[in-house]
């Protein structure tokens, strides 16, 4: 590693980010492109891929590589050229590290699309420059808009085969902003690459000279994080999900002896804000208030936490706190709530009929639910909510949830974490959907 890996202002931080789009747009192409060309390629996987590559007859501008077999990594998505699963990769470049994930684009994996940018800083949508924007393309940048990706990325992919025409690129470009603005998604950056080649991912193309923004690989390095944005506007919120209190004899250096004499402690991730020793506290169900006193990671203790990580606080105070409570900064909590107006992605082949009764997971908290009433399904055509009675598998919808005990549900748009919950079947535990507070109502 050289020393230029360790310089810059950004490095350390781990960016999280997705790629979706239609079938066969390339996204598992650029994703490889992006490893190759930013040498996060291991020399015996680079031969394997290499040797894959020659014996399907690859050559020309890539180099004799598929750059897709860097990470379609399941045998029925090398044997049918697609991606089937999320793939994650790590890799890192001298001002930060990624996790990436490469997202299915077929209709019937935008489950796995949404699992993939649900905790993505930014999602990278491929648009093939030919075919401009589809009706997967707009599922998909509806997702977005609804989970609130904060950084949306649009690849006009395959500009190459287009003579780097200019003209074509403003023609999608124009297109995209039009439905993002018309879905309420802000500023997009729109970026012109060609994934097979090699423009605009890493290195900016002499290819497009009309282009003077960044590349893709220049983008993802400077964009802000989501835990810097929402720690300095969200509360603090800690869902417990364990209990810590030492049973029998607990070895320990002497002088640490008094920390573990009488110790209790809460387990969790902090789902968002940040948290000092000192600060007061509410608890959530019970409503008590109490006072920080530690705050520890990993056996060494913390002047302060923040998202996302996973800690255990000391309380002045004995409360009856169990799994699935919230712990929150003082006075920020909602009142609790039994009802609540969601959107829901389905997920699963059974579709939702009014009525379901589901389980309904929020944070580390699973209660009983049911769904006595289906608003509404997204046309993707219109982006407009139209009437419905159910959805099937991939809609995108609204609901009502009815839960069998109050909790004090935050909306999504106030709280990107706490305002996300999962609605599993009561019999199988599967996943049926992932669900976004839209309003919560009837107060208990």
């Amino acid at each position: 590693m050289t020393d230029t890996l360790l310089d810059g202002p950004l490095q350390g931080t781990l960016f999280r980010f997705a790629t979706a789009g239609s079938v066969d747009d390339g996204k598992s192409t650029l994703v490889g492109r992006l490893l190759h060309d930013s040498k996060a390629i291991l020399a015996d996987q680079l031969d394997a891929v290499t040797r894959t590559s020659a014996e399907r007859g690859f050559g020309g501008d890539t180099g004799g590589i598929d750059f897709a077999l860097l990470t379609d990594g399941l045998r029925a998505e090398r044997e049918q050229g697609i991606t089937i699963d999320v793939a994650y990769r790590y890799f890192a470049t001298g001002r930060r590290s990624f996790i990436l994930a490469d997202c299915p684009g077929h209709v019937q994996y935008t489950r796995n699309m949404v699992t993939g940018a649900t905790t993505a800083d930014a999602v990278v949508v491929l648009i093939d420059a030919r075919k401009g924007v589809l009706e997967q393309t707009r599922r998909h940048l509806s997702v977005l808009a609804l989970l609130r990706v904060p950084h949306v990325i649009v690849a006009v992919n395959k500009i190459d085969l287009l003579g780097y025409d200019e003209t074509a690129y403003a023609e999608v470009a124009r297109d995209v902003r039009a439905v993002t603005a018309e879905l309420g998604l802000g500023a997009v950056h729109v970026i012109p690459v060609s994934a097979l080649v090699g423009d605009n991912v890493v290195d900016r193309s002499e290819h497009t000279p009309w282009y003077d923004g960044p590349s893709l690989l220049e983008l993802l390095e400077t964009l802000p994080l989501v835990d810097e944005i929402e720690s300095e506007i969200e509360s603090f919120r800690l869902p417990v999900q364990l209990v810590l209190r030492p049973q029998g004899a607990v070895t320990v250096a002497p002088e640490d002896a008094h920390r573990y004499r009488d110790y209790r402690a809460y387990a969790g991730q902090v789902a968002s804000g940040t948290l000092r020793v000192g600060d007061t506290v509410t608890v959530s169900p019970g409503g008590g208030t109490t006072v920080v006193t530690g705050i520890d990671f990993a056996g060494v203790e913390l002047a302060e936490a923040f998202a996302p990580q996973s800690v255990a606080l000391r309380l002045r105070d004995d409360l009856d706190i169990a799994r699935g409570a919230v712990i929150a900064a003082a006075g920020t909590l909602p009142e609790p709530v039994k009802e609540l107006t969601a959107a829901l992605f389905w997920l699963d082949p059974r579709p939702l009929a009014p009525g379901a009764r589901v389980l309904v997971k929020f944070g580390t908290a699973t209660i009983q639910a049911v769904v006595p009433l289906v608003t509404g399904r997204r046309n993707l055509d219109t982006l407009a909510i139209e009437a419905a009675d159910g959805l099937e598998v991939n809609d995108i919808g609204q609901a009502t949830v009815r839960l069998a005990a109050a909790l004090p549900i935050e909306t999504y748009a106030a709280n990107r974490r706490s305002g996300a919950f999962l609605v599993i079947h009561p019999q199988d535990g599967s996943t049926l959907a992932a669900g976004i507070v839209l309003a919560a109502g009837g107060v208990s």
